[in-house]
């Protein structure tokens, strides 16, 4: 077999493959020979059917499915004789397939980039370290009992935070307009769901009092056909209810599920989880300034079928996420494409990292983190247990551990700052990661 290949730019390349034609009708005849045994060819027994009447009828269809055959091998070994690594299928192109003649074909394929991953000392990063004090948990409590809020009926005009029950006619120029009305709505004041002005129109209106509101709406208003026009809605307040947070008592703490009894026991656990975020947030925060280190300090070329190939799978998760009548391809490929590179880029150097710095999964960090994770639950040791049984499960918990492995080897080296700070700025979320250039 012979085999050429041609850089025709860092990752592409264009190589040329001719297989013997020996090879090429030993693959045509060994198909004849299995189609020969079962073809059924009237005024013929099955297997007594003369090659040449075989030949005849059923070669060209012998000669297409080697030719595919003879592809697929013949690439795998010339990408292992010529020491390249394909990040994706390649595309075929034909030169010569007669009878009689070597079989000659072109394959065009991009390959992993190959590089060294370096500069972890010129990595900053900036970790945090946090306490939850007793006013943060008390905060916690508070935020819980509004989470759980309850509305009553009240007999007295409208105040921020009540809920009213409405309809409402929305209309331009006189003529009511698409989307702009609705019957038995519940709203509550200071939300900020409506319209700028909406809310505030409706602060000290009582049950079955109807007001006009004149308002604008935004000039970068979503649904661009409303945006910047004058409208008038006409309001009928139908209830006004004021909110009514829970007593910390046992039938609230049963809603989360909490065993201990009495509020020591809801404040300890859900000290635990508190605790449980902290070190969470913390983490997360690290790693994504290593990434980002990692990012700046190793710019790579992304191979096309890499980077289609994630775009794809965050279509998939984007229509799974939020659903409609919509197929995933439908969705502009621009969308996803920063994050899609940011995310093979990485991909690509943290196993680099893994591979130069011979890294395998911490098994006792491997089972902390799985121990960690089941503490949140009511019955931990079923969901450790359930963790080892389920290997796709404990495989992507290697996965995880290992990326913070990797995460310590970059801190190694890294500058790091530590900096204390209160329990809210600690579990703030970042802002968004820098996208690869």
């Amino acid at each position: 077999m012979q085999v050429s290949v041609e850089n025709t730019s860092a990752l592409e390349r264009r190589m040329t493959i001719a297989v013997p034609a020996e090879r090429v009708e030993t693959e045509v005849n060994k198909r004849l020979q299995q189609t020969a045994r079962r073809a059924k060819v009237p005024g013929f027994r099955p297997g007594k059917v003369p090659m040449s009447v075989i030949r005849q009828r059923y070669e060209d269809a012998a000669r297409q499915e080697a030719f595919g055959d003879l592809v697929q091998a013949s690439f795998y070994e010339a990408v292992v004789e010529q020491k390249l690594n394909p990040a994706g299928a390649p595309a075929v192109e034909p030169k010569s397939f007669e009878k009689g003649k070597d079989l000659e074909y072109v394959a065009i394929f991009e390959v992993f980039p190959e590089f060294t991953v370096s500069g972890f000392e010129s990595i900053a990063v900036e970790r945090l370290s946090a306490e939850v004090s007793d006013a943060d948990l008390d905060n916690m409590l508070e935020v819980l009992r509004k989470q759980n809020t309850r509305f009553e009926v009240a007999d007295r005009a409208a105040q921020n935070e009540d809920q009213l029950n409405i309809d409402f006619v929305g209309k331009i120029d006189g003529e009511a307009f698409a989307g702009g009305s609705a019957k038995g709505t519940q709203l509550v004041l200071g939300s900020g769901r409506m319209i700028p002005g909406f809310e505030e129109g409706l602060v000290g209106a009582k049950a079955g009092e109807e007001r006009v509101l004149t308002l604008t709406f935004p000039e970068d208003y979503q649904n661009l056909d409303l945006a910047g026009k004058a409208a008038e809605f006409t309001v009928t307040v139908n209830s006004v209810s004021e909110p009514k947070l829970p007593e910390l008592n046992e039938e609230f703490f049963a809603q989360f599920g909490i065993k201990e009894t009495g509020i020591d026991g809801f404040r300890t656990e859900v000290r635990k989880n508190m605790e449980r975020e902290l070190r969470q947030a913390i983490k997360t925060k690290v790693k994504n300034q290593v990434m980002d280190g990692l990012l700046a300090a190793n710019p790579i070329e992304v191979p096309k079928a890499l980077l289609e190939n994630e775009v794809n799978r965050l279509r998939v998760q984007a229509v799974q996420q939020f659903g409609g009548n919509i197929k995933p391809e439908q969705l502009p490929a621009e969308l996803f494409e920063e994050q899609a590179k940011r995310r093979v880029v990485l991909g690509l150097i943290v196993a680099e990292v893994v591979k130069q710095n011979e890294l395998k999964p911490d098994e006792a960090r491997v089972r902390e983190l799985i121990q960690e994770m089941a503490s949140a639950y009511q019955e931990p040791e079923q969901v450790v247990a359930w963790y080892y049984k389920n290997d796709q499960q404990l495989n992507e918990v290697r996965s995880v551990v290992l990326e913070e492995q990797v995460v310590d080897t970059v801190l190694q080296k890294a500058t790091v700052t530590d900096k204390s700070v209160s329990y809210e700025e600690a579990v703030k979320p970042a802002q968004a990661p820098a996208a690869a250039e």
